[in-house]
């Protein structure tokens, strides 16, 4: 439930109402506004005919049932978008954030060569695969820890902040001492174990959504980690498994313009896991962007053919100089001409 206090509500009634929150057996979540406060009562086991009657306390406006299961990443509890700040990249206040780089870190020479690219083109992060879940045991995992060593070189040559996947509750230690945001992939969406260790991470997360998951299983998962204390979340539509074989995935564009109608939390789109194809990616990117999305995440490679993972979705530097060209986001280039 939203306990909405009064623009004239005094530090002391608000404090009371939160005391008595957290006594009616709920969790007290505090935002503090402009205007005025709101307090969120935030569990299942608490005593609701109590938390009801704090509409009678002094400093109380009204008091609002959330409808949806989701209470923390909701609007209503919400109203005004959250911005998420990776290392002075602000996602989710107005400008699209483009994360881009190769699906695996494969040496230093493809990184640093991808790395130097996408900063000259425009992108405003760089992102890169240290361990790599792969459906086949045969295929390419990924460098692991000397990944990681790879993209804090590249990101100190760029400046660039780095994202990058978090495999397992084992290797989340590691990757938080590299990565400036932590990306929790499509398979491990529902894992609710290592979503409830990343909450008590200081670092931002990045959830993308799992291949079957409903709009209200992906919400509910980001809900684990503001609930476990990590308000820093970015949702990421990565595309979902439908009868459609022409593509790797099927992009769920509403997705993206109905979560931020549900949700405050900022949404980017990964336009290359969701279509599998490298022609698809620029007009999905353009498509995402009028949707909503805040940001987008592409895959890059100096040479798809060459990739040791996910070559066919790869763009190459020219295309994705391209590409940035095409949303307004030139980068350097426009520095280095004047």
């Amino acid at each position: 439930m939203i306990v909405n206090m009064l623009t004239t509500a005094t530090a002391e009634e608000i404090t009371h109402v939160i005391e008595r929150v957290k006594e009616c057996g709920y969790q007290a979540h505090v935002i503090q506004g402009t205007e005025r406060t709101v307090i969120g009562a935030v569990g299942s086991t608490g005593r609701r005919a109590e938390l009801e009657a704090l509409r009678a306390a002094p400093g109380v406006e009204e008091v609002i049932q959330i409808t949806h299961p989701f209470k923390l990443v909701s609007r209503q509890l919400r109203q005004r978008c959250t911005v998420v700040d990776v290392k002075g990249v602000k996602i989710g206040a107005g400008e699209l954030v483009v994360m881009a780089g190769p699906c695996s870190v494969e040496s230093e020479e493809q990184l640093l060569e991808t790395a130097r690219a996408v900063k000259f083109a425009g992108a405003d992060m760089l992102r890169g695969g240290a361990y790599k879940p792969r459906t086949s045991p045969y295929d390419f995992q990924g460098l692991g820890v000397e990944a990681l060593r790879l993209l804090r070189d590249a990101s100190a040559e760029t400046g660039l902040p780095i994202v990058t996947e978090v495999m397992s509750e084992a290797d989340a230690e590691v990757v938080a001492e590299y990565a400036d945001m932590l990306q929790v992939g499509a398979r491990n969406m529902q894992n609710f174990s290592l979503l409830r260790k990343l909450a008590t991470f200081p670092r931002p997360i990045l959830l993308k959504r799992g291949p079957s998951a409903t709009i209200k299983e992906w919400l509910l998962a980001a809900e684990y980690l503001l609930a476990g204390g990590n308000a820093n979340v970015v949702l990421c539509e990565r595309g979902i498994k439908t009868f459609e074989t022409a593509t790797r995935n099927t992009l769920d564009l509403s997705a993206i313009a109905l979560v931020k109608e549900l949700s405050h939390l900022p949404v980017i789109a990964d336009p290359s896991h969701g279509t599998g194809l490298r022609s698809l990616v620029p007009p999905m990117s353009k498509a995402a962007a009028a949707a909503g999305a805040d940001g987008l995440m592409i895959e890059v490679h100096p040479c798809p053919e060459r990739a040791l993972s996910d070559g066919p979705q790869s763009l190459d530097l020219e295309g994705f100089a391209e590409l940035m060209k095409s949303l307004g986001k030139e980068g350097l280039r426009e520095v280095k001409a004047a």
